[in-house]
This record gives structure tokens, sequence and C-alpha cells, in this order.
């Protein structure tokens, strides 16, 4: 599947549905990335025309995507509906927490491989089905390198870290951090409990995207939440993929 990162390890990539009256899995083939930018192309041209906007959400394991997506799903106004795509490389616990809190989701494990692609995309949209002028979270697999890699058809790249990570974290790992519209610093209630340098890492992101949102937040308990809900409205106005 992946040449950059090695990642394919021959096994298959399991797309599971959530929020229906039935519930099924579909064993997709992995397939080489060597056109994952023209499916990408063609996603972001689907989700266009449908007046969807996909928003790929990215950090490390542990950080608190799904936390987020939990909140943001409870929280956001029911009437523009929120769908998501579930990135593991297995187990549905993500996704039945996601369609717990009220979001139509699919669930794609990739075994062995370290990110979603273009292609998995592509087969997951079919079976989530999002209504026209819907969001769509896309929950990457938990990693700060080859995630970074993928166009996947978003019109937004979010990247969430933890304070407990390191303020370093952006140094360290540029191309996540460079592609990133906003950056979100996720457990600011254990700053009394961890060494973490907040301008720096603000510093440090903004060198690497000038252009870019950087918001504190809890996700747990609620801080800073209202920048990003604030946010979300202009994700479909992304520049990095509007069209010529």
């Amino acid at each position: 599947m992946c040449d950059t990162c090695g990642c394919d390890a021959g096994e298959g990539v399991r797309l599971t549905t959530l929020g229906h009256s039935h519930h099924h899995v579909v064993t997709l083939e992995q397939n080489v990335l060597a056109r994952n930018d023209d499916l990408a192309a063609r996603n972001r041209a689907w989700l266009d025309r449908h007046g969807i906007v996909a928003i790929n959400v990215m950090s490390s394991p542990g950080s608190g995507k799904t936390t987020l997506l939990e909140r943001t799903v409870a929280d956001l106004d029911p009437a523009v509906p929120v769908s998501v795509i579930e990135g593991d490389q297995e187990t549905l616990l993500d996704a039945h927490r996601l369609t717990a809190a009220g979001a139509r989701t699919v669930q794609v494990n990739t075994g062995a491989g370290c990110h979603l692609d273009a292609a998995m995309v592509a087969r997951a949209l079919p079976e989530l089905d999002p209504p026209d002028g819907s969001t769509v979270f896309i929950e990457n697999v938990g990693n700060l390198v080859c995630p970074a890699l993928f166009d996947l058809g978003e019109r937004a790249r979010v990247v969430l870290m933890s304070v407990t990570e390191g303020a370093d974290k952006p140094l360290k790992y540029p191309h996540m951090f460079r592609g990133a519209d906003v950056v979100l610093l996720n457990k600011i209630d254990l700053l009394p409990y961890v060494d973490f340098d907040m301008d720096a890492c603000r510093a440090a992101v903004l060198r690497l995207s000038p252009g870019a949102r950087v918001l504190p937040i809890s996700a747990t308990r609620g801080d800073g939440l209202d920048g990003w809900y604030s946010w979300l409205p202009d994700a479909a106005a992304t520049e990095r993929w509007l069209a010529p």
C-alpha cells in the first residue's frame, strides 16, 4: 500500500458502517498509492459538488481526537449534520463512541497501515452517505508522520497535540504542522502538572504555517472550544485547496 513508509503488511482494510438499522463489514483490498493524489482530487470534487466540508483531523495516539469529536458532535447545531470517517488499525471502540454522541460513523480499520489514504476515503464515503451541505470529520490514524503525506480530499487539516507531549513537537515533525490550518493544543487543564512552554510551541507552529490558527483547548473540560467552533464555518474557504 505505502511505498513511503512501508506499512503494507498484506492485510485487508476493513470498513464498518455504524448508525444504520443494520451493521455490516466490507473487506477492502489495499490499493497502491500511485494514484493517491488523483483519487484525492476526485474525492474533493465529489465533496464540493455536494457542498460537503471534509476536515482531516490528525495527531499522535492519545492526544484526544476522539474526545474532541465526541464533544464537537454533541455541541454543534443539529441542523448541520455531522458524520465521521474513523481511522484506526483495529477495533470499533472509537466509532462506537462517536455513534453514541450522535454522529453517523464509518470505521476504517487499516490493519498494519499507519494512515488513511484517498482510496480508503473514496470507499468510505458511499457507505457514510453524508447529506448535502454537511460536515465530515476524518479522524486519521494516530501518527505524526505518514498521515501528513497523504491528501484525502479534505478541505482543511487540523492537527491536535496534547500539552503532555512537549512543546517541541512542531520542530520534530515539521511536515505535519506545516500543512495545518488549525493546531489545537489540547489538555490545557493539565498545564499545572507538566512542563510546557505555550509561547514557544505557538511560535514554532507559526514559523511553519504562518496562517494557522493555534487554539489552546481542553476537550474534556470544554476550555477554548468556542474558538474551535467559530472556526469550523470557515473551513470551506481554506485557500490551499480552493480550485483556481
